[in-house]
């Protein structure tokens, strides 16, 4: 038998045509309203990023503006002044490239994720030869003391090893888990907030770290001094403040969920292993 054809009367079948545009235009508008509270959490980001580099970037330069004026420069011949290495690559290393490392995700959202997995990479590359540089000035300072100064004695020493010992273990760990291929999506997914905390944790490891020793410095160079409020005594407490307040900026900037990086059809590919 021939199948009836239900007839639906003009103002149902207006009707419905109503609420289909009506449930249109509203997922549109929720569209737009989640677009607009992204960008306007973007450009909140962008305004705290680039005070964090100028931040950053301060700090480099006065910890260099420190060794130039205060503790005799830098050279390879005197044992205290191939010292004044350490200071200045490990600020460089473990305070601001290591930030600019984790913030590299948020900071660069447009780009593809397989991008910023290399970029993180080597530009944590960057830091351990840095990190190895600075090492290395600091035991030379004491082995060609006269006379030669023990190593490895100090708290800022022993957090020092601790901190180092965790960057190179998160690196290898990042490295088989995300860079490796053929590992599995699973896994990934139950390591990533391991990695993040750890990384965030070490960071702030590293800052306390160099606060630690730029204490320790002032003390031993200064001795009695710094009691009376030297110069120097001084604009060191101001590189210990400025190091806070740059991990604080940091880790407010890597941690707020609003400024987390929106994942991106691409992402997916890269959790399944399958080609781009």
């Amino acid at each position: 038998m021939p199948r009836k054809r239900i007839k639906i009367a003009p103002e149902l079948e207006s009707n419905r045509v109503e609420e289909a545009i009506t449930l249109n235009n509203m997922t549109e508008q929720n569209r737009n309203n989640v677009q607009s509270k992204n960008f306007n959490h973007v450009g909140a980001y962008s305004s705290l990023y680039t005070i964090c580099q100028i931040v950053g970037l301060l700090l480099v330069f006065s910890v260099f503006y420190w060794i130039l004026n205060f503790r005799g420069g830098f050279g390879f011949t005197e044992a205290k002044i191939i010292f004044n290495w350490h200071p200045l690559l490990m600020t460089i290393g473990f305070i601001y490239l290591f930030a600019n490392s984790i913030l590299h995700y948020r900071t660069f959202r447009n780009c593809k994720k397989r991008d910023l997995k290399n970029h993180h990479a080597i530009i944590h590359g960057c830091v351990i030869v840095l990190v190895i540089l600075a090492g290395w000035a600091s035991y030379a300072s004491h082995i060609y003391s006269n006379p030669p100064i023990p190593n490895f004695y100090s708290l800022h020493s022993w957090l020092g090893i601790v901190t180092i010992s965790m960057f190179l273990s998160q690196f290898i760990s990042g490295f088989v888990s995300f860079m490796y291929p053929g590992i599995a999506a699973q896994y990934k997914e139950a390591i990533m907030p391991y990695h993040v905390f750890f990384g965030i944790f070490n960071f702030i490891l590293a800052v306390a770290t160099s606060v630690l020793g730029f204490s320790e410095k002032l003390i031993f160079a200064l001795d009695k001094e710094y009691k009376n409020f030297p110069k120097e005594g001084m604009f060191g407490n101001f590189l210990g403040l400025l190091s806070v307040f740059y991990c604080g900026l940091v880790v407010y900037l890597v941690t707020k969920p609003e400024y987390k990086r929106q994942p991106k059809p691409e992402d997916g590919v890269l959790l399944t292993g399958a080609l781009e």
